[in-house]
């Protein structure tokens, strides 16, 4: 599948139901496509001279993407809240280079606005785009998997698109796993249980078996059982192996602990041990706000599947491929050169920022990035008058998954490279630019008045022609539906 260059989804939400039908109250809202209420907070413009250090914790989520995907294709549109720019770019492939080693590739490019775009404030508007790639391997060759499935099998996850849905792609996941990687089944509603021990993939018919024994019922204690997940998982840790926890919810959790921070604190012992949290977020009736919590604080990233397509895409191309972890607490610093920026603003990862002072303090938290995998972070950059010369410095910082040692790399980029015309651009960029302000205008970012939806829309079309990828085609039906 074109968008899903990161693993899995875990989709978390406060409050819940117990019975097939019932709707959480904290769940995402949606409204009939066309009518966009609610605004998102202002991220305002930065002037380097006072603070030239833009800091974040990397993020390949796309979750918030597919999920709006999902909703715009039934008529409706997401709670502006759910929409974040940044899983709106990086839900798109990126065919940046691959490193040749086991780092990151960095990738600086830029053009000037579309004509359509009113850039606020008045100035020479650069885009800038920073676009980093980790090596793809060899599934033959990779890792074995250590994987414990933490499932919901609570009463909400029997509506249709749930976990006949999740109970389908296990099936295909088993059909096609390498007989050594080992699954552990662990299933929660009321309570939390083990379905399946740790076992290897070639007792095929035992892990088909165990699926098809999986039925709802009762509540959802989803922190019993992913804490009950990470007990076994920790008890089973291979040396060598991908060991991974992956989460399977619709995320109506209310039982037990439901807040993230309580959560995450009777799991963190065993995630310290180099076990990452993934996993996939289902249906239509889905939260957001916990979930995308847990995972921007406990070593893990989102994606949402909305059918079988989309779940067999992941489970059997998707995961296999991106099991073994490039990076871990990987993070971003880009420093923008006073003499010639005026003033810098980054679209997005509004809850990812750090201090600058995070960027080298390794008990800071930053993002898990995995086997050829890409994270695009895209700027708007205001020029000085008759600027020429360095526009900006990025730096990047990760740890060793095999070691927990430090690593870094860098790039620059000048005037020059942010000179071109939008139509000109590589499609890439031109891609990243009709994702992020589709993202502003269905959120109300204070940016989403700088193009209209028509001017957006034709944009959308012609690089929809110009990139003859199918999910760019998609992107602009998605915008044209979205303002019916």
């Amino acid at each position: 599948m074109k968008r899903l260059t990161v693993a899995l989804a875990i989709v978390l939400t406060i409050g819940g139901c117990s019975e097939p039908g019932q709707s959480s109250q904290e769940s995402a809202a949606v409204a009939p496509a066309g009518a966009l209420t609610g605004t998102a907070a202002p991220a305002p413009e930065t002037d380097p001279a006072e603070s030239p250090q833009s800091t974040f914790a990397m993020d390949v989520d796309t979750a918030s993407y597919d999920y709006a995907r999902n909703l715009i294709g039934q008529g409706s549109l997401p709670a502006p809240e759910t929409v974040r720019p940044e899983e709106f770019i990086n839900a798109f492939r990126h065919p940046y280079p691959q490193p040749v080693a086991d780092g990151f590739s960095i990738t600086m490019d830029g053009a000037r606005l579309p004509d359509s775009h009113r850039a606020t404030p008045d100035g020479d508007v650069r885009l800038l785009r920073v676009g980093l790639q980790t090596r793809a391997d060899d599934v033959s060759v990779r890792p074995d998997a250590q994987l414990t499935f933490v499932l919901d099998i609570s009463g909400s996850m029997a509506d249709p698109g749930k976990l006949d849905v999740v109970k389908d792609a296990l099936r295909a996941y088993a059909e096609q796993a390498r007989p050594t990687d080992e699954v552990a089944i662990v299933t929660f509603s009321d309570e939390a249980e083990v379905l399946r021990e740790m076992s290897p993939v070639r007792d095929r018919g035992g892990l088909i078996e165990a699926v098809d024994r999986l039925k709802t019922e009762g509540g959802t204690d989803l922190g019993q059982g992913l804490t009950r997940g990470y007990e076994v998982a920790r008890a089973s840790f291979r040396e060598g192996a991908t060991n991974r926890v992956v989460l399977v919810s619709d995320a109506l959790a209310n039982i037990g602990n439901t807040g993230s921070s309580a959560i995450l604190a009777q799991v963190r012992e065993a995630a310290a041990k180099q076990i990452t949290l993934l996993g996939v977020g289902v249906g239509n009736d889905y939260g957001d706000r916990l979930m995308e919590e847990l995972a921007d604080n406990g070593d893990g990233f989102t994606v949402y599947i909305s059918g079988t397509t989309d779940a067999r895409e992941v489970f059997v191309h998707q995961l296999p491929a991106a099991l073994p972890v490039r990076a871990l607490d990987a993070k971003t610093q880009v420093t923008f050169d006073p003499a010639t920026v005026a003033g810098y603003r980054l679209v997005g990862y509004d809850n990812r920022r750090l201090d600058a002072s995070d960027f080298r303090d390794d008990s800071v938290d930053g993002g898990e990035v995995m086997a050829g995998h890409s994270v695009t972070a895209l700027y708007l950059v205001r020029l000085r008058p008759g600027a020429n010369g360095p526009v900006a410095h990025t730096q990047l910082r990760w740890q060793d998954p095999g070691d927990r040692t430090p690593q870094e790399a860098g790039a620059d980029v000048t005037t020059a490279s942010l000179s071109g015309t939008f139509e000109d651009a590589v499609a890439g960029l031109q891609v990243t630019y009709v994702a992020a302000w589709f993202a502003e205008q269905l959120r109300h970012g204070d940016q989403a008045g700088a193009i209209s939806r028509p001017a957006l829309l034709t944009l959308a079309d012609t690089t929809a022609a110009r990139a003859d990828d199918p999910a760019v085609t998609e992107l602009a039906a998605l915008i044209r539906r979205s303002g019916e």
